[in-house]
């Protein structure tokens, strides 16, 4: 089969025999140079827009409605008016409790001269000392009528004022469940808890909880950039941010789903409770990389089947990836990076080495190596990730990351500063001096269309885009009908 031409795809192609003796080449590669384009992955759910915090206004009074104030979709800040129970029976009481308050004090001002004569008296022998003590006694139980009479109109203030029920706190009323003229309950005195008058909420911010598929839930992190969207405004996308992500999954429809929760501000009040939201989370933003289709990416264990329709020996090619590897292993640190020194020591301290990271120079953190820093990469390579690191490998990691600026590169979002959370290491075939040669190459970010190449190719470079082994097994088993056919020597077929 030869691969002299390049054609647009390698699909098994139908061929209507009709005296034709010539053998049908079907397609083999395409090539496709590498280029820099930008690469956009999201990941998306639906949810429901709902309040933050959502208050239940209850009433410590009980009794009668005289006036409810507000109406569903009212804004009120804290302090306003809300319901007013009736209260003319605290009102009585209170009135009742200040004049006790009156008597008591008149009480203890008399027991106070009763007492102030006694002691004139009981000085100059006049009474006895059993008399001095009644009038000792009866100002100190005149003392403590008046503190009880001060608590119950305290008490009976207190009760008499909340019989206007005020908004706690700056908000929207969402819901209303009382009319005047309704017989409520107290919260504080009944045990079901009382009557839930009005329910309210602070619409300023609002969340989302959206449901995400575990295989996406991998991708999320807190903190990242979020557009809504909701039927009301399909022409006004919303922003926000990913709070959290909630441990518990919940399986719908035989669906392993994961909550994330979406906050969102909401100055203007525009989203409402119970809106349906289309959220599309920016899991990660490359722009101006090279990249390559995902067809011409082989994994470790299938680049064999390319590497025969290529018409290569399986040997050499084995040999040609182990010592592409061992070159990026000997001058490389980071996927793509080399470290080297200065070559001059500091004034203000030790020797340190500066570390190329993707075409940027960054200086180590004093008492780090770029040996060291190799040696990290090297295990994240052979152990499938930051999974194989040790808590001094991380420690490395987040120091090389801090020197970084936290990790942030050209093209990138601010909290994406995981280079190893998407791709992985494959094999892919470019054109050479040659004829086709295999390459390893470290991949990056992903659409599922293009991956990101972190090392391993130029943007000089060109990549063959070859069929899959089950489109291979499909093209030999039609070209093995096409040889039956022949050999039975139908009308118009030649043997030839």
């Amino acid at each position: 089969m030869r691969i002299a031409r390049a054609l647009s795809a390698a699909l098994p192609v139908a061929v209507l025999l009709t005296g034709c003796s010539e053998e049908v080449e079907l397609p083999v590669y395409q090539m496709v140079p590498v280029s820099t384009r930008d690469i956009v992955v999201s990941a998306s759910a639906a949810g429901i827009i709902e309040p933050v915090t959502t208050i239940d206004v209850k009433s410590k009074a009980s009794g009668e409605l005289f006036d409810v104030r507000v109406e569903t979709g009212d804004v009120v800040k804290a302090g306003d008016l809300l319901v007013r129970v009736d209260p003319r029976v605290p009102r009585a009481t209170l009135r009742q409790a200040e004049a006790d308050l009156e008597l008591a004090k008149a009480q203890l001002e008399v027991a106070r001269s009763q007492l102030r004569r006694a002691e004139e008296l009981f000085e100059t022998q006049s009474i006895t000392e059993t008399e001095y003590e009644n009038a000792t006694l009866s100002a100190a139980s005149a003392q403590a009528s008046l503190v009880r009479a001060e608590r119950n109109v305290e008490d009976a203030r207190i009760s008499f004022e909340d019989t206007d029920v005020k908004a706690p706190s700056r908000g929207v009323i969402i819901e209303r469940n009382v009319e005047p003229g309704t017989v409520i309950s107290s919260a504080m005195r009944e045990v079901g808890g009382g009557t839930v008058l009005l329910r309210m909420a602070n619409l300023d911010t609002v969340q989302i909880r959206a449901l995400v598929d575990e295989t996406d839930i991998g991708k999320i992190q807190p903190g990242m950039d979020v557009t809504i969207t909701v039927e009301a405004y399909p022409n006004r996308p919303f922003e926000g941010r990913v709070l959290k992500i909630e441990p518990q999954a919940e399986v719908t429809q035989n669906v392993t789903m994961f909550p994330v929760l979406v906050r969102i501000a909401n100055p203007e009040t525009m989203l409402k409770p119970g809106m349906n939201a289309e959220v599309e989370m920016h899991v990660g933003e490359r722009r101006g990389v090279l990249a390559v289709p995902n067809g011409a990416l082989r994994t470790e264990r299938d680049w064999t089947s390319a590497a025969q329709v290529l018409g290569l020996d399986e040997d050499a090619v084995r040999q040609q990836l182990a010592d592409a590897r061992q070159a990026q292993q000997e001058g490389q640190g980071s996927f793509g990076g080399t470290a080297a020194t200065d070559g001059q020591p500091d004034s203000a301290g030790p020797q340190r080495e500066t570390f190329s990271f993707q075409g940027r120079e960054v200086e180590l953190p004093e008492g780090i190596t770029g040996e060291q820093v190799r040696h990290v990469f090297q295990k994240m390579r052979e152990g499938g990730g930051p999974q194989a690191l040790s808590a001094e490998d991380r420690r490395i990691m987040q120091a090389v990351r801090n020197a970084m600026g936290g990790g942030q590169g050209h093209g990138r979002r601010p909290q994406q500063t995981n280079e190893y959370l998407f791709g992985g290491n494959y094999v892919v075939f470019a054109l050479g001096e040659g004829g086709a040669v295999a390459v390893p190459v470290r991949t990056g970010l992903t659409d599922l269309d293009y991956s990101e190449i972190i090392t391993g190719l130029t943007e000089a470079d060109t990549v063959l885009i070859l069929p899959s082994a089950s489109l291979l097994a499909s093209q030999q088993e039609w070209q093995d009908r096409i040889n039956r056919v022949r050999s039975r020597s139908l009308p118009g077929v030649s043997r030839n």
